[in-house]
């Protein structure tokens, strides 16, 4: 059983960033010559993708309903 909700658009932006930490640890390290203005690209074009990718997921999750085993948020209930 799942203790929380899956979500890829979180796990997209998790990627990208760990991407950008190699990167930027590659090249503290002397193991390549990273320019600055090269994580722009990436950081906002992840960050990008991750967005998308979040508007998807809640697309598709909001036109097949409450998920079997999940309650849904009533009157009485506190979120």
């Amino acid at each position: 059983m799942l203790r929380h909700e899956f979500r890829p658009g979180r796990l997209v932006a998790g990627v990208v960033f760990t991407l950008a930490g190699v990167i930027y640890a590659g090249d503290a390290g002397g193991l390549w010559d990273t320019p600055w203005f090269v994580m722009i690209p990436v950081v906002v074009g992840g960050l990008s993708l991750a967005g998308a990718t979040g508007m998807l997921t809640r697309s598709l999750r909001r036109r097949r309903g409450p998920a079997s085993g999940t309650p849904e948020a009533g009157p009485g209930t506190a979120t």
